[in-house]
């Protein structure tokens, strides 16, 4: 294997798969465990962050009428939800898991100690972390790099519905060109849309590299995390 530790970063949205009147399709929860599952099974050590766009997303409180810190708040909250969701469907196929919070909820998860989520890793535990870091203004992405920094993570790895950065959006643009590899710069000077500045510059700054991907693509994520070209790399 390649990495040996990794974060996984996954949309809230997608957990609603291709059906957007449901908030968590049951059958998206099934296919992310059993991929989760097949890279667990090689001893690669895993931590997951998962945003909550698919419930409430912070940026949109200012248009409901409701305080921006308030809006994050609730987002993060959110995002606790799909976490829940998460660590159920993983243990359903026989997986450990711990979920840890950047908010205290003893009732739901435990807080988020460093030395405890790394000691987790170690002990074949998969940990997911859910409230974002805590603090308003922070995205998920943000949280993704914080936390993928703070455990020592070899990479953090993006999944998307997209294989890969393309210099344009493919999904709007026939002739949009994809990156099969970039440096922090390039990426910078482009002016892509990875991940927002503040986790883009925690990653960049500790050289910890970051692989966007398809994650619905049955076996992408053993294959990025072996080290084949599945994705594009950002280093």
């Amino acid at each position: 294997m390649k990495y040996k530790r990794i974060l996984l970063k996954l949309s809230g949205e997608a957990l609603q798969g291709n059906n957007k009147s449901v908030n968590i399709d049951p059958a998206v929860l099934e296919q992310y465990s059993e991929e989760i599952k097949t890279l667990k099974a090689t001893g690669v050590e895993i931590a997951i962050v998962i945003g909550g766009g698919n419930i409430f997303r912070g940026g949109q409180a200012e248009t409901l009428g409701i305080d921006r810190v308030q809006g994050d708040y609730m987002g993060m909250l959110a995002t606790v939800i799909n976490a829940m969701a998460l660590q159920s469907a993983l243990e359903r196929h026989g997986m450990y898991t711990r979920l840890m919070a950047g908010i205290k909820m003893e009732q739901v998860c435990e807080p988020f100690i460093r030395r405890r989520a790394i000691r987790h890793l170690e002990k074949g535990r998969i940990v997911i972390f859910g409230a974002g870091i805590g603090n308003p203004y922070f995205t998920t992405d943000s949280t993704a790099s914080l936390r993928a920094v703070e455990i020592q993570a070899d990479v953090v790895l993006k999944g998307t519905r997209v294989d890969g950065v393309y210099n344009k959006d493919p999904e709007k643009f026939k002739d949009a060109v994809r990156y099969e590899k970039l440096s922090f710069q390039e990426a910078y000077e482009k002016g892509l849309n990875i991940m927002d500045m503040t986790a883009f510059t925690l990653c960049m700054e500790n050289k910890l590299p970051i692989i966007v991907f398809d994650m619905n693509k049955k076996g992408n994520l053993l294959k990025v995390v072996q080290g084949e070209e599945a994705g594009t790399l950002i280093s």
